[in-house]
């Protein structure tokens, strides 16, 4: 079930298949009489679901590396495998609490009382807008808006619109954008606004 060549590729590869699962008709994917034997979209979304569960369980923090051996953890990585995880829970693939739980506890370990999140290890709190949004992003779509972490997260957003990272830019609006929407409409509405001028 393991999806590309590191967990980064295996997160964002759930995703898409947990999209593709609910707004695919199968039937269309091969021509008559081919594809027999392939293996489904929901079928490889399970199988990826266990091996990232699988991953999570050898790993002490909860969490989520580079590798699905790793012992240690990051929450750039973490991120991109949570998200699909939800994402495969929302498309009605069986992912369990616990697992969503344990990664959601790494993050708020992760999270200062600023809304800044740390990359990997203790302590280690920046303003990446990354990893920020990330934390944000997993916060809410595992509906977990009641913790302080979370409105640590967005308030740390919403009240930096204008404010720029000149590394990774994209990757930093990729998860912006997602944060900013669950979070903050209107904070979303006003960064867009400014995302636009900015690509134009």
């Amino acid at each position: 079930g393991y999806l590309g060549n590191s967990m980064y590729h295996h997160g964002f590869g759930m995703l898409a298949l947990a999209e593709a699962y609910g707004a695919v008709d199968e039937r269309n994917l091969w021509p008559d009489g081919k594809g027999q034997g392939q293996r489904s979209i929901g079928a490889t979304l399970e199988l990826a679901v266990r091996a990232a569960i699988t991953s999570q369980k050898k790993n002490s923090l909860g969490a989520w590396r580079y590798s699905p051996d790793s012992t240690d953890a990051d929450t750039s990585v973490s991120g991109a495998v949570l998200v699909g995880l939800l994402a495969a829970r929302n498309a009605g693939i069986e992912v369990p609490d616990e697992s969503i739980d344990k990664a959601i506890s790494y993050y708020q370990k992760m999270t200062s009382n600023s809304g800044q999140v740390a990359y990997s290890g203790l302590g280690g709190f920046d303003d990446s807008l990354a990893r920020i949004s990330i934390g944000s992003l997993v916060y809410s779509l595992a509906r977990r808006k009641d913790l302080p972490q979370y409105k640590a997260t967005i308030a740390f957003l919403s009240q930096r619109l204008e404010q720029t990272t000149p590394q990774w830019p994209e990757y930093a609006r990729y998860y912006q954008a997602q944060a900013l929407f669950q979070g903050d409409v209107a904070a979303w509405e006003k960064w867009n606004k400014l995302l636009v001028r900015q690509l134009k």
